[in-house]
């Protein structure tokens, strides 16, 4: 992942418990595409208790591969483009918009086949207009 391209800010739960949210800043390319109005999130639910609502070393090594997979399938073949990852409370989350809830999840698939089996949720919504997005952005740091 590269830095330059993403931003980081903390962010509460209503009950009051910490999430890391990262955001992606280049998504001008994908968001013009009138295709691109899926939006998926892709949720790793974990044991929170020994780190205060954050994963494990080991889960937090896992997520990362995770991340960089699927990042690095995606950049062969944009058919989807992660736009979100929230962390914290017991969940990583991914937010991805694509054009196909089919071709995404072939790619998924592909991205963490070399992975275990991960206890993953996957939802999708139709947000044609990105306003999750919006909202997202709203925790951004300028």
């Amino acid at each position: 992942m590269e830095n330059d391209n993403w931003w980081t800010a903390p962010a509460e739960t209503d009950d009051g418990r910490l999430i890391m949210v990262t955001g992606r800043a280049d998504v001008a390319r994908f968001r013009g595409n009138p295709r691109f109005t899926i939006r998926i999130e892709v949720e790793w639910p974990y044991d929170d208790a020994p780190c205060a609502g954050m994963p494990t070393d080991a889960d937090a090594e896992t997520m990362g591969i995770a991340t960089e997979n699927l990042n690095t399938v995606l950049a062969r073949d944009p058919v989807a483009v992660m736009t979100g990852i929230f962390t914290g409370a017991g969940t990583r989350t991914w937010v991805f918009y694509t054009l196909s809830t089919h071709i995404f999840q072939k790619k998924i698939n592909e991205a963490l086949a070399d992975l275990p089996t991960l206890p993953l949720r996957i939802t999708a919504e139709n947000d044609p207009r990105w306003e999750a997005y919006d909202e997202m952005q709203e925790f951004e740091v300028k």
